[in-house]
């Protein structure tokens, strides 16, 4: 090799491992996600005296508690605590005040979610929301760092089961004692080499009912109506019409990799000072829509989407019926896909809905009580300013799930269980949203559709958050934890998310203190910490 060549080669090298040089001192705390769960649990690591930094992929902190979903889903308010109940108290302190009130009078609004004496308001603008998180991050000092998203593969440096750094894929590295994959995707867990888990497993894997392929319990959210799938109604041989499968949804209570379909929240208004006239997206395609047609004709006459008052005369819709803002089957390879693929699900994603709303405002086939009704709403001039009032985070109910040493499943959902070392509780339905469409008997079915609950709520486990010891000792994992598919659709909700962040960030400061792994934490001592913090472990009522 000539000596230009080897000066290449050592340029090269010199380079790469510049890239990976650590970015400032290494943290106690190195979270990565600013989700909602991120934020509290760099926030928890801060109040514990430790040096913690947040790291986002994204512009923006909150995930979908400031992306849109302000219609808090929470099951029993009484057992939200810590880090989780003060946000949802800053809410109520910041709706307090009249100044606040730019849209409407603060008495003239009513919430279902809203229990009279209450100190804590769980309806919510987006950017409100945002505002208050990261005023918590402010106060507490954590370092954050926004478009960082992890190098892919090659982001992690581990040593003896232990990440010693994570890297971007701008070469910048974050060096840490401990870790917290805070992201909704479960990336670093993933590149850590953890076990993990997609789509729904088998019912008799861990002895579920509401598990794998559910064409029987597909009531919710279904065709009420015979709509026809076919390009020419009545012949099959002319194909399908978008977005149907052609082949069988799969035998009842069987695995498959489906992955439960993603939208996003809109918040839209119907104050016209304040609103953006619907936006045609480039691309539009009346087709995909055909279905939604062929569904009115056939005798729907409401919008099809779930509408929740927001303050400020503003909503969260969310999809509702058997064709709505879900954009089903269009997700299966987002969990692993790149950043780059992700981009382009979420672009996917975004045409699909926007043009759903242009078809129901401007096409004829639409009925004349639908159309005036969605017309009456529009986008938010004040809120996602920078996407056009598009909300900025998809709504990404499931991706990755962590298998570690406990599974929590619908066992413990439904009591037959109760896992052990409680960080947090949770309380909401078993709720999967539908995974495909297609056909059975010559007309079009959703399927994947679960809502099971009427019961109490139940504790979290300890172990659902933390590795297997010998896959890595210094991680934990509060948002894509351990559950199977049909429990973590009750786990899922965002107020959950921020305790487990809260109790995730407690047992690190402690196993840095302690000078043990993460499985090793002390748990009467970690209990002690949460308890003192204000979660909820436990529920009488």
């Amino acid at each position: 090799m000539g000596r230009l060549a080897w000066l290449r080669v050592v340029i090269g090298l010199c380079l790469a491992m510049c890239a990976r040089i650590a970015f400032g001192d290494p943290y106690d705390v190195v979270v990565y996600g600013g989700t909602a769960g991120g934020v509290t649990a760099a926030v928890q690591a801060a109040r514990m005296g430790k040096r913690a930094v947040l790291i986002e992929p994204g512009r923006h902190v909150g995930g979908l508690t400031s992306g849109g979903l302000g219609a808090t889903d929470i099951g029993n308010k009484q057992v939200i605590g810590g880090l989780s109940r003060e946000f949802y108290e800053r809410v109520a302190q910041h709706y307090g005040d009249d100044n606040a009130w730019r849209w409407q009078k603060r008495d003239t609004y009513r919430s279902a979610r809203q229990a009279s004496g209450d100190n804590a308001m769980w309806t919510f603008e987006p950017h409100v929301a945002e505002a208050i998180l990261r005023r918590m991050l402010e106060e507490h000092g954590v370092d954050v760092y926004f478009e960082q998203p992890l190098l892919r593969p090659g982001g992690v440096d581990k040593v003896d089961g232990r990440i010693q750094s994570i890297t971007m894929e701008d070469g910048k590295s974050f060096a840490g004692r401990m870790f917290v994959d805070a992201t909704y995707e479960g990336d670093l867990l993933a590149e850590a080499g953890v076990s993990f888990h997609i789509g729904r497993e088998a019912n008799a894997t861990y002895g579920e009912t509401l598990n794998g392929v559910q064409v029987a319990q597909a009531k919710y959210h279904q065709f009420n109506h015979a709509v026809d799938p076919y390009m020419t109604p009545g012949d099959p041989a002319s194909g399908l019409l978008p977005n149907i499968e052609g082949e069988p949804p799969g035998e009842d209570g069987a695995e498959d990799r489906r992955v439960q379909a993603y939208n996003f929240r809109m918040c839209l208004t119907d104050v016209k000072e304040n609103q953006i006239s619907w936006p045609k997206p480039e691309g539009y395609d009346p087709l995909q829509y055909e279905l939604l047609a062929r569904y009115f004709a056939a005798g729907l006459d409401i919008v099809p989407w779930h509408n929740t008052g927001m303050p400020n005369r503003k909503t969260d819709i969310n999809n509702n019926g058997g064709f709505s803002t879900d954009y089903i089957g269009k997700n299966y390879d987002y969990p692993e896909a790149s950043h780059a693929e992700r981009k382009q699900i979420f672009a996917a994603h975004v045409q699909y809905q926007q043009g759903l709303m242009w078809f129901l405002a401007h096409d004829e086939r639409v009925p004349a009580n639908v159309q005036k009704e969605v017309n009456r709403w529009g986008l938010c001039r004040d809120e996602f300013e920078e996407t056009g009032g598009w909300p900025h985070q998809m709504y990404v109910r499931e991706a990755r799930r962590m298998v570690s040493d406990l599974v929590m499943s619908q066992h413990h959902c439904q009591g037959r269980a109760l896992a052990e070392d409680p960080i947090g509780m949770a309380a909401y339905t078993m709720d999967s949203h539908n995974t495909q469409r297609y056909v059975r008997d010559g007309v079009a079915k959703n399927e994947g559709d679960v809502q099971v609950g009427r019961f109490p709520p139940y504790p979290i486990g300890y172990l659902s958050i933390v590795p297997r010891e010998g896959e890595c000792k210094n991680l934990l994992v509060p948002v894509c934890l351990s559950a199977t598919h049909i429990a973590y659709g009750s786990i899922r909700m965002e107020p959950v998310f921020m305790v487990l962040g809260q109790s995730a960030a407690t047992a690190a400061c402690i196993a840095i203190d302690a000078d043990v792994s993460v499985q090793q934490v002390d748990r009467g001592r970690l209990r002690a910490r949460l308890q003192a913090d204000g979660q909820v472990l436990s529920h009488s009522g």
